[in-house]
């Protein structure tokens, strides 16, 4: 009879794992729990139940931050913040029906920028990193669960600790290129406060031939675009987290990738496990939903920066003549894959495409010239009554039948009055 013992992994992907493990080591075999409390104290997962480490996460982002250099902020760099702040809320007042919502404004450090976005990238991350530990979890059939407590209960940390450190280190990245609270589309910073980064400002404003106060107002005129869209649509902040969400309920893992992975790396090598990790051995694949939830969340995102985009255009048409240039130097970063498209391609696995933005940006300009600065706003009344990714290819004929809209009572097509964080925001409504 044979000594060796039973594998309660034979045919998972993990039985090159436990074969590892259980006997090729000499007489006794390799001891199990020192091995995997090794693994564990390595890898620093998250022992408290949550999906990512954020203590990891924060701590190799201020790292990042500092390797690449950071400095505080001045009274002088505030001070230069509120000015533009001040003066572009002014400039807004016209350009949009939205109402001022920057009560107050501030400079940040890179560092800050960290700290201070740190619990809505929670918000955004935690879905998707719950969905990848709960399909690694599945990769083991119930009787594995309960033969392999130790490895169990690695695998459990081990999402923690992945997506700890790949948060960390891609927000350490971002915050040495971001300009803004919300230079991604994202409200990532406190309610009713424009944020601008100064030392990111001076890096955006390098070769463009401008002056510095040209370039800080431009950006501020962004941020507080931002700032209006998200204070005056009250349900467009759930909206776009929902979305992830939905991409984040569609993940699966492909067992045969860790199938093959695991058979090639020495299990008895903490660094070798790490560099697999690293490696994107655990990587979710696409799936039907999560194609839908993506062009959901494109979309979304897409016809907020093209509002924005929109709105300061109008604000400093007859103001700002550095305004085209900048406007342009702004499509340019996105199409060469910006902030918003390397972070979330990092940490959520979503491919944004800048065309989208361009064109959001001509579609909301088609139904100004349509139905004036008020038609356009009003269109955030609900999700349901926003442009949908097939408007897009079409703006014209978008903006040729908004104007039906502006007749039509919203309670007469909606299922749930007010109900507007449910909507779907795609252009399902029966326009």
């Amino acid at each position: 009879m044979s000594d060796e013992p039973d594998n309660p992994f034979k045919g998972t992907p993990f039985e090159a794992m436990f074969q590892q493990f259980s006997g090729a080591a000499g007489p006794g075999g390799v001891d199990l729990n020192a091995i995997f409390a090794q693994v564990q104290q390595l890898l620093s997962g998250s022992g408290d139940g949550k999906p990512v480490n954020w203590e990891l996460a924060k701590d190799i982002a201020r790292k990042t931050v500092s390797a690449a250099g950071d400095r505080s902020v001045t009274p002088t760099d505030n001070e230069r913040v509120a000015d533009a702040v001040r003066l572009a809320e002014h400039w807004l007042d016209l350009a949009t029906t939205l109402p001022e919502a920057s009560a107050t404004s501030a400079a940040w450090s890179r560092a800050e920028w960290v700290e201070n976005t740190l619990p809505v990238w929670q918000t955004v991350v935690d879905p998707v990193a719950e969905h990848v530990a709960g399909a690694m979890g599945g990769a083991l059939p119930a009787e594995a669960q309960q033969l392999a407590g130790p490895m169990a209960g690695m695998l459990r940390q081990l999402g923690g600790s992945i997506f700890g450190a790949q948060v960390g280190q891609a927000l350490g990245e971002l915050a040495g290129e971001v300009v803004s609270a919300s230079d991604i589309g994202l409200p990532l910073g406190p309610a009713g406060q424009a944020v601008l980064v100064p030392d990111n400002v001076a890096k955006f404003a390098e070769g463009l031939g401008l002056t510095d106060e040209d370039v800080r107002l431009y950006l501020a005129l962004r941020e507080c675009a931002h700032q209006r869209l998200f204070a005056g649509v009250p349900w467009l902040r759930q909206h776009l987290f929902a979305a992830v969400a939905d991409y984040a309920s569609g993940i699966e893992v492909d067992s045969g990738k860790i199938e093959r992975a695991m058979a090639d790396i020495d299990m008895q090598n903490p660094e070798a496990m790490q560099e697999a990790l690293a490696g994107g051995l655990f990587e979710p694949e696409d799936s039907e939903a999560q194609k839908a939830a993506l062009v959901r969340l494109e979309t979304a995102l897409a016809l907020v920066e093209g509002w924005v985009d929109d709105v300061v255009r109008e604000a400093t048409k007859d103001r700002m003549p550095a305004a085209v240039q900048l406007a342009e130097t702004v499509r340019r970063r996105r199409a060469a894959g910006g902030p918003a498209e390397q972070t979330f391609a990092t940490l959520v696995g979503l491919q944004l495409r800048p065309r989208r933005l361009r064109d959001a940006a001509n579609l909301w300009a088609a139904v100004r010239d349509a139905r004036g600065v008020d038609g356009r706003d009003e269109l955030w009344s609900h999700p349901d009554l926003l442009p949908s990714a097939a408007d897009l290819d079409d703006p014209i004929g978008f903006a040729q039948h908004a104007g039906e809209l502006a007749d039509i009572d919203i309670t007469d097509f909606l299922t749930d009055e007010g109900d507007g964080d449910k909507g779907t925001g795609d252009g399902s409504a029966d326009k």
